[in-house]
């Protein structure tokens, strides 16, 4: 998934520290590697494996001046999780320096990659990052700005929304789907271009909107623009932001997730009722969904379950190994809230079954009388092309089982999903603004080998 961000502040000085507090407020979207880079007649870069704080340091920040920057946090989907593919990525061309960090993946990069090597571009990484910024560079040779990112978005499939410095411009664009969430805030000093408006908030910064799907803008000496470059029939905002990726206190596409949250909890309340003593969140993704079934259900919250937090997000760790192994680190049952009682189990998702059935292990092994299993999400049975790492079938434990089997493999006394219908309607927008593919089999773009939704996109360019 990823998390970017650019920032344009009149104060020199400024830029780096915004930056950092920017890319640790958007920590949960990767916590692979790290980087900034800032122009100073010339791109300076500074990126590393790790997290934030890892990566950087006063010192290091000190060094960095510069009126525009970009950010980026890594969580990778498209090349493996190496120092030669963390971002940004830098690609020096005849029209100069391309900085950008990129949130999304590609699903035709390896087919570019190949023409463009054949053509006798260089590639340093394995990124899809990469194929973009190369691909942008042969258009700038011949097509300014706007032109050459209408041929780019021509010929990239998938996920994209785009933080990017050229020389000392610096541009956000996001993909005409809207696949990836992306807004933009104003500063005292200027302006700044983020994932989440979670970012915006830390800095000090106003929320201004969301980035248009196919909506590019350049900030260049404190002057800014806006261009539609492409306008579609329908748009395909990524559910699981609203579900588990993004920070419950952010706005995405004009929704507050705490509140889509809320409902998704109220409403599974009474999709799946149940007899039980107390409603308790898997934390944290599930605490808000949880709340929400506890109100609309008249049962006690609880917790049942407390995280350590010093563990990274289990989901977000790219081997299935290094998962399953951090779940005992992460969590640990309160047994005095546990022991006798008969609990609802509230999460977010079940994506591959393992730390489920390690949880309810875990709160039986506590004494617990009854689990039941209440997730805010329907069954997961399709990989996503566009940027969740659950990539094949193989994978997926409800692509296979029935929700009955589902129940048995992860020890619970009961288990409902949220159903499809009560997830559009908490989100709160329509059908064909969301994609679903992951819940429904049926992609937003032409895959191979995959089942497309059946409306036709009428893609208009400007």
């Amino acid at each position: 998934m990823c998390g970017v961000v650019g920032i344009y502040s009149e104060r020199e000085d400024l830029t780096p520290h915004l930056l950092y507090y920017s890319l640790y407020a958007l920590q949960h979207r990767g916590q692979e590697s790290a980087g900034i880079a800032v122009w100073r007649k010339g791109i300076k870069l500074h990126r590393g494996m790790g997290l934030v704080h890892e990566v950087f340091n006063r010192n290091v920040l000190n060094e960095f001046r510069g009126n525009a920057g970009i950010g980026h946090v890594r969580y990778s989907t498209t090349g493996s999780s190496t120092f030669e593919n963390s971002q940004p990525m830098l690609v020096r061309s005849r029209e100069g320096e391309i900085a950008i960090a990129h949130n999304g993946n590609l699903v035709n990069s390896f087919e570019l990659r190949k023409e463009m090597e054949m053509d006798g571009r260089v590639f340093h990484s394995e990124s899809d990052t990469e194929v973009i910024a190369q691909l942008l560079g042969k258009y700038l040779l011949h097509f300014d700005v706007l032109e050459s990112f209408r041929r780019v978005t021509r010929e990239l499939v998938g996920s994209f929304s785009i933080t990017m410095l050229l020389n000392d411009m610096l541009i956000a664009y996001r993909d005409p789907y809207g696949i990836k969430p992306l807004c933009i805030g104003e500063l005292d000093s200027g302006y700044i271009i983020a994932s989440e408006s979670a970012a915006i908030d830390t800095v000090g910064g106003k929320f201004l909107r969301d980035v248009m799907p196919g909506e590019l803008i350049a900030i260049r000496n404190g002057e800014i623009e806006s261009h539609i470059l492409f306008k579609n029939s329908y748009r395909a905002n990524c559910v699981f932001e609203y579900i588990y990726f993004a920070r419950p206190d952010s706005i995405i596409d004009g929704r507050y997730v705490y509140d889509v949250r809320l409902k998704i909890g109220k409403r599974l309340a009474r999709e799946h009722p149940a007899d039980a003593d107390i409603v308790s969140p898997v934390p944290d993704s599930g605490i808000t969904f949880a709340i929400g079934y506890s109100h609309e259900s008249g049962i006690d919250f609880a917790e049942s379950l407390i995280k350590n937090r010093y563990v990274g997000r289990t989901f977000i760790m790219p081997a299935q190994e290094l998962r399953e192994n951090s779940v005992r680190l992460k969590l640990n049952a309160v047994r005095s809230n546990v022991a006798g009682r008969k609990i609802i189990l509230v999460d977010d998702s079940i994506v591959r079954g393992t730390t489920s059935r390690r949880i309810v292990d875990m709160l039986r092994k506590a004494g617990a009388k009854e689990v039941h299993m209440r997730i805010g999400s329907p069954p997961i049975i399709a990989p996503c092309y566009f940027g969740i790492d659950m990539a094949t079938r193989e994978e997926l434990i409800a692509a296979f089982k029935s929700i009955e089997g589902v129940r048995f493999m992860i020890n619970a006394d009961t288990l409902g999903y949220l159903s499809l219908e009560g997830l559009i309607e908490s989100v709160g927008l329509k059908e064909n603004e969301l994609c679903l593919a992951c819940l429904t089999d049926l992609y937003p773009v032409s895959i191979p080998g995959e089942k497309c939704v059946q409306h036709q996109s009428s893609l208009v360019e400007f």
